[in-house]
């Protein structure tokens, strides 16, 4: 995003004047005037732990997954032996992916095949677009060091599926299944797979039930803010989609080999927490910072085999914004 002193007076006078809360306009305002030096300054010097000086052959991001949530269920999963945690380099997914996948570690992303559902991996590896994405920035003076697309080993990118009738964020099966896949015919030495889930929309009733999403399903931060919906409600769909892509990931390391697993976030979520919600970039509160670091192993017995094609889960740029307005990006 390009500075704009004049754009970031604007959007801060119209807030004001606006019918809306004029707290969280001029909250809005100030994350932005304190996103430019922050940016600037972390986009050289992250601020956290790069996954890649981590040991892992196999990495799962849980978009938005907090360390109290997955402490909370981990004792419904056989396969996670430990949860310990991590300080995430990003609030924010796409402030994550640009701060991990850098030059630095050249040499590891090109031994790595990454699959993923995060609408911003098109955003910083083809259109070469870098935060902040909502804010308008008064002052910023950031050098960004992303790799290109081609270092990676392998690159799939997911958005169309089944159920797109109903809502937009993918399913975790379809992650899964291209994982197994990809494992079995082109293995690579890492492999970081980026399910969405437990991020919002909260579809895991939805798409047991072949239903389109609830408002609160789909917008649980204005639910709450409105006074329709209460923070236990919001988490307990929060933790049923937690639930969602945990189940899938039982299924993931019956059907694929790898002796170090980890199961991580790129960011945590924030239910009110200091008048916010979701995860704003360059937010440092340790609910979005701090995430979990849990160790699992898989081994492939060849029970699942999976039926997926890689072409019909391409997108054009049209769609790409459109799942992120969609989301609450834009």
């Amino acid at each position: 995003m390009e500075t704009d002193v004049r754009a970031w007076i604007e959007e801060l006078s119209s807030g004001l004047k606006g019918g809306g809360s004029k707290k969280q306009a001029l909250l809005w305002s100030l994350r932005g005037a304190f996103n430019g030096p922050y940016l600037s300054w972390t986009a050289r010097h992250p601020i956290g732990t790069n996954v890649y000086e981590r040991d892992w052959d196999l990495l799962i991001v849980l978009d938005a997954c907090r360390l109290d949530a997955l402490r909370e269920v981990a004792p419904e999963y056989d396969y996670i032996q430990s949860v310990d945690s991590i300080w995430s380099v990003g609030s924010a997914s796409h402030e994550w992916i640009c701060k991990t996948f850098t030059n630095e570690y050249r040499s590891e992303i090109e031994q790595t095949s990454l699959i993923t559902t995060n609408p911003f991996v098109p955003q910083t590896f083809d259109d070469r677009v870098f935060p902040p994405k909502a804010y308008a920035i008064p002052v910023m003076w950031p050098q960004w060091d992303v790799v290109e697309k081609s270092t990676f080993q392998n690159l799939l990118q997911i958005h169309k599926h089944d159920y797109e009738e109903y809502f937009s964020a993918p399913p975790p099966e379809i992650v899964t299944d291209h994982a197994i896949k990809m494992a079995r015919e082109d293995p690579s030495e890492r492999m970081v797979l980026h399910y969405f889930q437990p991020h919002t929309p909260y579809i895991s009733h939805a798409h047991r039930e072949k239903r389109p999403i609830t408002d609160l399903e789909d917008d649980p931060w204005a639910a709450m803010q409105n006074g329709t919906a209460t923070k236990e409600e919001a988490w307990e769909l929060y933790m049923d989609n937690l639930r969602f892509v945990l189940d899938n990931i039982r299924t993931l390391l019956r059907n694929i080999d790898a002796e170090k697993v980890v199961i991580t976030a790129d960011h945590g979520d924030l239910f009110g927490e200091m008048g916010a919600y979701g995860h704003p970039e360059g937010f440092v509160h340790p609910d979005l910072k701090r995430v979990p670091w849990a160790i699992a192993s898989g081994t492939d017995t060849g029970e699942r085999q999976p039926d997926v094609e890689t072409s019909r889960q391409t997108d054009g740029d049209h769609d790409v914004e459109d799942r992120l307005e969609k989301l609450g990006y834009l």
